[in-house]
Formats: structure tokens, C-alpha cells, sequence
């Protein structure tokens, strides 16, 4: 007889892909749409455990209900996945700031569809290896990814720390095809960054863009569970060597936790709405700032710019956009990525069972004006979706000015143990250079 059967289906969340909460004894009514929907599963499964042409292992079953699942929910969106045990763990860690891998955030293209780098993170294999925010991954090892799904992906570049993988890639400036062999690892990043390592201690940022006016200058790479308390502490530490103004630096932040992303706006707003998150129907909630807590006060006295470009997103766009609708920061840059969607993390299983999880799109937030923010496959360019910069505030890069910045701030990033053999070519950064223009601007009318 088959392994599979209806109560060891549901078991496992197969149940969700019918998008109802089934109990493990038979449904009251047996013909409905849902049943119907399960009971084809399971025959598929009983087939192909009873008569595919060699006897499969209970990995191999596991593994054939994961894929199912998962090429369901791709064919709903590149964000929703079914979480095993193991990658619920590394998924865990990764909010937290630390897990096992090469250190990059993955996205979609959304012109070709293809896996894309968002961005390496600061300090990590990948990072330190040469692997650029842009980049087209076109082979994982040697499979290559033409239609693979981003969830494969993961599971592909994630492993255990000290073992290789390579990755071949496309840079998105030159079209140039490298591949890198890269080595896993421990990753643990911090998310709040300074503008450039101190000479004399390469551990350590210098976090003034222009001391003598007191601006300062703050990267978040991403958005973890200690990314607010750590910009908190930054603010308050600049506050005490003078700050005045400040460059928020959120190019290449490809997002995080939307609770994170909540609490960082709330650090510098008073009241007002922060994003609005509905659902399918409509029906959701609406997260405001509180004057509690707030930070870098007052704000007619201590200006912000925010700096975002086009893989800025999630979000970065949050906070890019609750900040610019409730007129506490501008905008400079390109526009942003466009990613408006909301995943949540549903826990599944019995007690007692390992746990895993469905990471499913269940909403998607809003501006505090109201204005869409997610970019879909159909839109155009004179659609309405991400986060643009103010009138007068744009600041467009052709590709080889994308690879020049990109390199400058790979370079910028290491920690070296010596000085380069050659010396860096300055970079000049026009958005963060029109940034400054603008806050010295607003710092000289007071």
C-alpha cells in the first residue's frame, strides 16, 4: 500500500494550498471544492509512490510534497514558500541578523525575470569575493538558473559554513560573465554603517559627511530585529558630537522585517501615518508615528535627506515613503524598486513535529498618501509604484557610473589588513554630494 494517504498529507501544510484549515479526520463534506482539491494530490502522490519506475525514500517524498507546494505558490508570486524545518531555522536567524550562507539578498528582475543580486552584504563571502549588487546569477555550481525559482535558489546557496559553492554571474554594468567560488559561512551583519572606515582604525566609520557643518551620514543595509535600537543609539551618539543633519544612505537596502521597517520611521516622526497595510479586501491595519521616543528633535531644526536608488525596496520604501509624505525628509536619487507586498510567516505543524512554515503574501502597504508602492509585471514606467525623488532632487546613473559607485562601495566596505597596493581613484558621489548641498542649504536659513 502507498505511504500516502490523506491523513499523512496533511500532515504536512499541503493543506494550505487550498487556503483552509483542515483537521487530520476526513472533511464533513467529502465533494466540496477543497477536498476535491486534496483528495487529487494524494491520488497523484499514491500513484507515483506505487509505480514510479524505482521506490522512493521518505526523503525523496518529502522532498516531492515541498516541490509541489512550492511550484503552487511560485506560480502565485516570487515571495510565497513553504519553509522545512531546516530553512525555517536559517530564515529565523537571518531576521535576527545571523545565519549560514554567502551573505546576499536575492531578488527578481523584473524586465527578464532572472535571479538578481539586490545586494552583498557588508563584510561577507560574497561581499569580500567580488559579487556586485546588479549581478545576474546565471548558474548556481554548475545548474543553471533559466526559470529556476527563487526559493530553489536559496536552498542552493545556503549550506554549511567552510563548504564552496560557485556562483556565475552577469554584471549588470559591463555584461560581463565572471564566476566566483565562494566559501559559506557564519553570517552576522550589522545594519547600521558610517560613510567610510577610519584610517587608524578600519574596524571603526567616520559618521560625518561634512563635520564642519554637522552632517552626518548613516547606511542600513538592511532591516532586522536590532536595526532601530542600533540607528537609535548612532543618532543619539552623533547628537553628542554635533550633529546637525543627517544622510539617511538606503541604496541597495533590499528591505527586512516591516516591523523594523515601522520602527525606524517612528524614530523620527511625531505623529502621522507610517504605512497602510491591507489585505485582498481591502481591510487591514494602519501603523502612526508616536511622539515617544522620537529622535533628532526639533525637526524644522535638524534636517534629513534620504538617499535610494533603484534596488532600494520593501522596506526602504517604507521609510523613504513615510518620511517624505509627512515632509521629514527628501528624497534623492533614482526611483525605487517597487516592492509593496507583505509576507507572513504562518508556523505549521503539531506540537512535538519539527517546525516549519509558510511564507505567504498575504498583503500589501501603502504610502501615507495613499499611493500604490508595489511595481507589478504589467506596469510602466508612467505608472504609479515605489518611491521617487523630490522635483529637483533626481540624480540618474548611467551603467558605468552604476559600476563605478558599486565598486567604490565594495571597496569602501572591506576591512583590510593592509593598505591596497595602488591607490583608490576618488569616487564622486553625486547623490550624496546633492544631499549635503541641500542640508547646508536648510542648515543656513536658521
Amino acid at each position: 500500500m502507498s505511504r500516502f494517504n490523506l491523513a499523512w498529507l496533511i500532515a504536512v501544510p499541503l493543506a494550505m494550498l487550498a487556503g483552509v484549515s483542515l483537521s487530520f479526520t476526513a472533511p464533513s463534506r467529502p465533494h466540496d471544492k477543497e477536498y476535491k482539491l486534496v483528495r487529487t494530490l494524494v491520488d497523484v502522490l499514491a500513484e507515483v509512490d506505487q509505480h514510479f519506475v524505482r521506490p522512493l525514500t521518505d526523503e525523496q517524498r518529502e522532498k516531492l510534497v515541498e516541490d509541489m507546494i512550492n511550484g503552487g505558490l511560485d506560480h502565485l508570486d516570487p515571495y510565497s514558500q513553504y519553509l522545512n524545518a531546516d530553512e525555517y531555522r536559517q530564515f529565523e536567524a537571518q531576521t535576527e541578523g545571523n545565519f549560514a550562507g554567502i551573505g546576499i539578498h536575492l531578488g527578481v528582475d523584473p524586465r527578464t525575470g532572472l535571479l538578481m543580486v539586490i545586494s552583498p552584504m557588508v563584510g561577507t563571502p560574497a561581499h569580500e569575493a567580488g559579487i556586485l549588487a546588479g549581478d545576474i546569477i546565471v548558474k548556481i555550481d554548475d545548474k543553471p538558473t533559466e526559470g529556476m525559482h527563487m526559493n530553489e535558489a536559496i536552498r542552493l546557496i545556503q549550506g554549511d559554513p567552510g563548504t564552496k559553492i560557485r556562483l556565475t554571474v552577469v554584471h549588470e554594468a559591463t555584461r560581463q560573465t565572471d564566476t566566483y567560488t565562494i566559501t559559506r559561512a557564519m553570517i552576522s551583519v550589522p545594519t547600521v554603517l558610517g560613510l567610510n572606515r577610519r584610517a587608524d582604525d578600519p574596524k571603526e566609520f567616520d559618521w560625518f559627511a561634512d563635520r564642519s557643518n554637522g552632517i552626518g551620514y548613516i547606511r542600513i543595509v538592511q532591516f532586522t530585529e536590532h536595526t532601530a535600537d542600533d540607528l537609535k543609539r548612532a543618532v543619539e551618539r552623533l547628537g553628542g558630537e554635533g550633529l546637525r543633519a543627517l544622510v539617511i544612505d538606503l541604496r541597495d537596502n533590499p528591505g527586512g522585517l516591516l516591523k523594523s521597517a515601522v520602527e525606524v520611521s517612528d524614530l523620527f516622526l511625531t505623529q502621522g501615518t507610517i504605512v497602510s497595510i491591507k489585505d485582498r479586501n481591502g481591510n487591514g491595519d494602519t501603523k502612526t508615528a508616536k511622539a515617544d521616543g522620537t529622535v533628532f528633535e526639533p525637526a524644522a531644526e535638524h534636517p534629513i535627506a534620504i538617499l535610494v536608488n533603484k534596488n532600494s525596496a520593501s522596506a526602504a520604501e517604507i521609510v523613504s515613503a513615510a518620511l517624505q509624505d509627512n515632509h521629514r525628509a527628501v528624497i534623492v536619487g533614482e526611483r525605487s524598486y517597487g516592492k509593496g507586498s507583505v509576507q507572513k510567516l504562518i508556523k505549521l505543524g503539531r506540537p512535538g513535529d519539527p517546525p516549519t512554515a509558510l511564507k505567504l503574501t498575504t498583503d500589501t502597504y501603502w504610502r501615507p498618501s495613499g499611493a500604490n508602492i508595489h511595481r507589478h509585471p504589467d506596469m510602466k514606467d508612467t505608472d504609479e509604484w515605489g518611491v521617487k525623488p523630490n522635483p529637483g532632487f533626481e540624480i540618474p546613473m548611467t551603467d558605468a557610473e552604476r559600476l563605478e559607485y558599486l565598486r567604490y562601495k565594495r571597496n569602501k566596505d572591506i576591512v583590510r589588513r593592509d593598505k591596497p597596493k595602488e591607490p583608490e581613484k576618488p569616487y564622486a558621489d553625486k547623490a550624496l554630494d546633492k544631499a549635503v548641498e541641500y542640508l547646508k542649504g536648510e542648515l543656513n536659513k536658521q
